[in-house]
């Protein structure tokens, strides 16, 4: 079997349009669908009415989901799972394996707070396969990721052939342009010294570099359009406004240790501002 692709879901709208998000990601890639809910592990003390009340109502989310994706999707195949534990060690243990996973904006309950609180930030930061947060302020119910061009944005200054795999890839399944941008800024301390953009235009040098970083996988994906942008702009500013209209927005994270800081600035703040869904794929350090 292949590796599936992890959705989260809580029930809530967020949710909701994450796990279509996701119904609609795994018949275009031919993968298994898997969706998880987190239950509160119940207290000692608890009764034994109340523990099989709190799995009855988790079963009853996912079984609603459920139905509701063989409904539409019946050629994706699909299983789900109730996990008494923390809404981010049952991702983490669901998703072990997996193709992705896909979590919404934010939820309720076992998802609280996500993407403006931790859970979310959290496996996109942390979690060893590519996490796609699906924002619920985006009309995306499935026909709009096969719309508009991909968009993604690389460092030069780290390994660069996870986050451009994945974002040609996806430009391929939906034959959608690529876009693969490099926003940098003048150093601060250049600034400081009286130096212009004149006087350090490393853009020539820069649009070398990243035409050499596309060189392969546009040799391996001919079909693929794609477009190479440097420009001279704040990374979130770039690839926030070059979110509007496309289908997919794809970023890389360093990989971390399970309990290591937050995830990167760039990645943390396109993905709460990005226009589009945002895949953060792990990348090496």
């Amino acid at each position: 079997m292949s590796e599936p692709i992890v959705v989260g879901t809580d029930g809530s709208g967020e949710s909701e349009r994450a796990v279509e998000w996701a119904a609609a990601e795994a018949e275009l890639r031919g993968r298994p669908l898997h969706i998880v809910h987190a239950v509160p592990k119940p207290p000692l003390f608890a009764s034994a009415e109340k523990t099989e009340r709190l799995r009855r109502a988790g079963k009853a989310v996912v079984e609603k989901a459920g139905e509701h994706l063989r409904e539409r999707w019946p050629e994706v195949e699909t299983s789900t799972a109730v996990v008494a534990d923390s809404a981010a060690d049952a991702l983490r243990r669901e998703a072990s394996g997996a193709f992705e996973l896909v979590l919404g904006k934010r939820g309720r309950g076992g998802f609280a707070r996500m993407l403006l609180g931790s859970t979310s930030l959290q496996m996109a930061s942390r979690c060893s396969v590519p996490v796609v947060i699906v924002r619920g302020d985006v009309q995306d119910r499935g026909e709009v990721q096969h719309r508009g061009e991909v968009v993604a944005g690389i460092d030069l200054g780290r390994e660069t052939d996870a986050v451009l795999g994945y974002a040609f890839d996806a430009a391929r399944l939906r034959g959608a342009r690529l876009r693969v941008v490099h926003a940098w800024q003048l150093p601060t301390t250049l600034v400081d010294a009286g130096y212009t953009v004149e006087d350090e235009d490393a853009r020539p040098e820069l649009r070398v570099r990243l035409s050499e970083a596309c060189a392969r996988l546009r040799s391996e994906h001919p079909e693929v359009e794609c477009v190479e942008d440097v420009v001279l702009e704040h990374p979130v500013k770039a690839l926030t406004s070059r979110s509007r209209g496309a289908s997919l927005l794809v970023v890389g994270a360093p990989e971390r240790r399970w309990n290591a800081p937050r995830l990167g600035s760039t990645s943390h703040g396109v993905a709460h501002h990005a226009q589009a869904p945002v895949a953060v794929v792990p990348v090496k350090r």
